[in-house]
């Protein structure tokens, strides 16, 4: 960064978690001359956003997917509106996906197809479409009947959408937890967790439970040096305080390493795969 010059920067969460990661373990906080981060792939944990805007520089999230070739969504908000809010209002705002840009519709509706109202509670699947949107896909027609609801494209991504417009990730429909009837959202669990200043890393999965169907179970790395320093229970403990207590995991596991993807996200389906019998017999 400071042999090339870097201003603005952009990667997936795990890219800037690994980088603070970096900065701490050798005491540098000065990361001159960057001074903006753009962020995308998953949403950004708001501990990661804070942490950078200690060392001076602007995390924004910026929203897309394969099939709409590039961005689609993000914060667009000047820096002279961010000023005049608390840093609470502020972490809450920038941690959302944005805004969609101009020539991209968006509507976020329940299972049935349902379109669900803008006000920043309802929960549903964002669906999109505009002009650099994907019609179909080319020579599957079964994959296109399945992504498609009448012209928009199925993203995946349980959202809310506020009255301004605002997009705030809640979690990957497949990646959900639905215990006892209730749906978890993985991502606000992990985010919680992250919070925790010994803990790198978090992911929270959906684990096959006998009496509530799933439950999640916190996979997490720990910062250099906390290792035989932190429970189980202070990170459980850390999370009641946080979250409803039905969203808590019911245990946590700590590990040396989280795979990834490719693209360097959390690799969820390795971890499900690996653990899905964690819960059966635990008497948990």
């Amino acid at each position: 960064i400071k042999r090339e010059g870097v201003t603005v920067s952009d990667g997936a969460p795990t890219v800037w978690i690994d980088f603070l990661n970096y900065l701490r373990t050798r005491g540098e906080k000065n990361i001159e001359p960057l001074r903006k981060l753009i962020i995308g792939g998953s949403a950004p944990p708001k501990a990661l956003i804070k942490s950078y805007w200690e060392l001076g520089v602007e995390v924004y999230h910026a929203w897309g997917m394969t099939e709409t070739y590039d961005s689609a969504a993000a914060f667009t908000r000047p820096k002279s509106y961010l000023d005049d809010l608390s840093e609470e209002a502020r972490l809450g705002l920038v941690a959302k996906q944005g805004l969609p840009f101009p020539g991209i519709e968006v509507m976020v509706v329940d299972e049935s197809g349902k379109p669900l109202p803008w006000d920043g509670k309802s929960i549903g699947e964002l669906l999109i479409r505009g002009a650099w949107v994907v019609e179909e896909y080319y020579g599957d027609p079964e994959a296109t009947k399945k992504s498609f609801l009448n012209g928009w494209l199925r993203t995946g991504d349980l959202v809310t959408i506020d009255g301004e417009g605002y997009i705030e990730i809640v979690d990957r429909v497949k990646d959900v937890i639905k215990s006892g009837g209730e749906w978890i959202s993985s991502v606000r669990v992990e985010n919680e967790a992250m919070a925790h200043p010994a803990v790198l890393e978090a992911v929270a999965i959906a684990v096959p439970h006998p009496r509530w169907i799933e439950r999640p179970l916190l996979i997490v790395k720990l910062r250099e040096g906390y290792t035989g320093k932190v429970s189980k229970e202070d990170i459980l403990g850390f999370l009641r305080e946080r979250l409803p207590k039905w969203w808590v995991p019911d245990d946590v596991v700590f590990v040396d390493e989280i795979p990834k993807t490719g693209t360097g996200k959390f690799d969820k389906k390795v971890l499900r795969e690996r653990f899905k019998d964690y819960y059966r017999g635990s008497g948990l």
